[in-house]
């Protein structure tokens, strides 16, 4: 019998009462941020040793790290984007920690005559500082960029020249959550920002009173103009856009992760105007697309809950005057673009990308030929543009760069990646199946492998399920890694995503959310039943909100998997909301002032729910500068895991240092990560990789 020994984790006497139920909380003190806590770094510590000490132990831990490492390293490219004379796109050579941003004046000559505009690889000799956000004017001559550090929300906003390629001394401070956006004079932009957070609060407090301000280059941010804000409703916040025109300053304001907004408009020709209200409610979905003038087009899934386009005549902006542009179609609409005069349309067709383009009346042009099964992504420009350019993958076909002439409706294949060869993927497959859930559901999948794999394989199985986020395929360097060592890539669709559009959401939210593991719950019975592997090779995976799904299914069927791993997941469904962005999942989990909806979280929470049982192998994994799940989820599910293992499989948790939720990590940092799992997995699937 193999043992196990973990660190002693403090129990403590810390219980709360919701509508007359008490609920225990042991291990509350893990909630404290681990830079303000000399308790909980010593825990932190404790808990790395014993599993590093045990990742340490694996035979072929270093052999997986350096295949993946060799794949990993291949010329990586953004789509470009216009601004002024220049074209704009990023490029990693391969093993860079961070993409760097390059410009040119034409794509004909791909790099030769391409200029370095800014390499985030300089700030940092770890990579922790990464881009988070930038916007280049529409002269050309400047670009707004965000950085974030050690994966932080928390973004620093600076402001390059261009033609001598350096900093103004602006700064701008305390920026999460926000978009921002030039006006069309290219003398300064709009973006939101919080105050600053008490001292010891950076990484834990709640994210409130949101202001969007205007910002004029060569000023500091002591200057700037307060455009909008909402004192009487903090938890609101507020995303800016421009008018093509440069007329309009468009604020979509947003009170969560539900795409339902409210809409205000401001006269940038009216100095003294005020912003106009539009939209006043949060019932649905409203994106602004662009406009003619007083005409407004958006995107919305008012009575359509697939989506459509429709025009609002400021002048007469009552519901009864609008016009539809584009009905709902029986594929979802995910966004649109005003490029060329035409709208760019990206609906999602089970769980693919597909693209059609209409005339600006609304009258079905054409569909744009992708190259395969995959997912697209780009389309942007101006109005006048008559050349757009996209990306495009699969999980069998290698990241490719295109351009496309939209009068002559005709793609171009400007990059090909050269990883298509050297990871093999003419020898994989992968299928698109459809499942039953366990109410009669049918849920898309996709399942990728080598075509000489023997049945039953080791398998991954991935999901996430929530925030009306679609899963449509793209490639991946660790997806092809595993597929190449000999396993199974899984993906199911599941509810609560956005695949199907409002409805498949709703389904799989507040009351509803036990639909989402349900769903995974089948897809895993689905791949044993089909033979295409067993339990006992059978790994679930996912990540945030996905984090929480492995965390609830783990809890809900031990005997189905073979090992688990939950990152960076929401475990503690009583206490989410009082961390950082955590009141702004309420829309998608309900809340515990609700007795219904308590009831719910309550009943599927997988920190509360764990009791004495053989559980599966399971690797937690988070980081300490989490500040959008907070790792005090993940240590508080561990211990209690860890103390409610009754079997031999270990339970263990992987906690990064300098690292956050996941954007902008560092290439370093998730080769080891990756590594780490697969080798997690192999030891204990008892797989031998090939």
């Amino acid at each position: 019998m193999t043992i196990h020994k973990y660190p002693d984790t403090k129990r403590e006497n810390q219980s709360d009462i919701f509508h007359s139920v008490t609920v225990e909380d042991p291990y509350r003190w893990l909630e404290k941020d681990v830079r303000e806590s000399k308790e909980v770094e010593e825990w932190v510590d404790a808990q790395n040793k014993v599993t590093f000490d045990f990742l340490e132990g694996i035979s072929y831990r270093k052999s997986i790290k350096d295949k993946l490492t060799n794949l990993w390293d291949y010329e990586k490219y953004s789509s470009p984007w216009k601004a002024g004379e220049r074209y704009f796109y990023f490029k990693n050579n391969g093993l860079q920690n961070q993409s760097v941003l390059y410009m040119t004046d034409s794509l004909d000559r791909k790099d030769q005559d391409a200029q370095l505009l800014f390499d985030p690889n300089v700030l940092s000799e770890d990579g922790t500082v990464a881009f988070s956000g930038l916007v280049v004017s529409d002269d050309g001559k400047h670009l707004a960029y965000g950085l974030s550090s050690h994966g932080s929300d928390w973004q620093e906003w600076k402001i390059r020249n261009i033609d001598t390629l350096t900093d103004l001394p602006d700064v701008l401070k305390w920026v999460k959550f926000s978009s921002t956006t030039w006006t069309t004079d290219s003398k300064g932009f709009f973006y939101s920002r919080y105050d600053a957070p008490k001292e010891g609060e950076t990484f834990t407090a709640l994210n409130k009173y949101q202001k969007l301000y205007y910002h004029r280059i060569n000023s500091s941010q002591d200057s700037d103009v307060l455009v909008y804000h909402t004192p009487e409703q903090p938890d609101w916040g507020f995303s800016p856009s421009v008018s093509e025109d440069g007329r309009f300053l468009i604020i979509t304001v947003w009170k969560g992760t539900d795409h339902n907004y409210r809409i205000l408009y401001k006269d940038l020709w009216e100095p003294l105007g005020f912003p106009i209200e539009l939209i006043s409610n949060f019932d649905n979905e409203y994106q602004f697309i662009g406009n003619d003038g007083l005409i407004f087009y958006f995107k919305t899934n008012n009575d359509a809950f697939k989506g459509r386009v429709i025009s609002i005549d400021v002048r007469k902006p009552e519901k009864q005057h609008w016009k539809e542009i584009i009905p709902q179609s029986e594929h979802t609409l995910e966004s649109v673009g005003l490029v060329g005069n035409v709208f760019i349309v990206e609906y999602i067709a089970d769980a693919c990308s597909k693209m059609t383009i209409f005339d600006i009346s609304g009258q079905f042009l054409r569909d744009i030929d992708l190259p395969g099964v995959g997912s697209a992504g780009g389309f942007s420009g101006k109005r006048t543009d008559t050349v757009t350019f996209y990306s495009f993958s699969g999980y069998t076909y290698a990241p490719s760069i295109w351009s496309y002439d939209i009068l002559r409706g005709v793609s171009k294949c400007l990059r090909m990646s050269s990883i298509a060869e050297k990871a093999g993927i003419a020898d994989f497959v992968s299928k698109r199946a459809f499942y039953t859930s366990k109410d009669g559901t049918k849920v898309p999948i996709f399942i990728s492998y080598h075509k000489d794999t023997v049945f039953p394989a080791p398998a991954i199985l991935y999901g996430y399920g929530g925030f009306n986020v679609s899963l449509t395929p793209y490639f991946s360097v660790s997806t092809a890694t595993w597929i190449k060592m000999g396993g199974i890539y899984v993906v199911a669709c599941l509810r609560g995503g956005g695949e199907y559009g409002k409805e498949w959401h709703e389904a799989g939210k507040k009351l509803k959310k036990q639909n989402v593991f349900d769903d995974f719950i089948s897809a895993a019975e689905y791949l044993i039943s089909e033979k295409y592997t067993t339990s006992p090779q059978l790994a679930i995976s996912g990540a945030s909100n996905g984090g929480l799904l492995v965390g609830a299914c783990l809890v809900q069927r031990p005997e189905l998997f073979g090992a688990c791993l939950p990152a960076v997941g929401v475990m503690d469904m009583l206490r989410f909301h009082q961390f950082t962005a955590g009141k702004f999942w309420v829309d998608d989990y309900g809340s515990t002032d609700n007795e219904e909806e308590f009831k719910a979280l309550f009943a599927y929470s997988p920190y509360h729910n764990l009791k004495s049982a053989k559980y599966p192998s399971v690797l937690i994994t988070t980081a300490d500068t989490d500040d959008r799940v907070v790792p005090g989820h993940s240590f508080k599910f561990a211990a209690a895991i860890q103390k409610a293992q009754s079997g031999e499989n270990p339970v263990m948790i992987r906690i990064d240092k300098k690292a956050g939720h996941g954007a902008g990590k560092p290439t370093t940092k998730i080769i080891e990560e990756i590594s780490d799992k697969y080798s997690f997995l192999c030891h204990t699937l008892q797989i031998k990789p090939n």
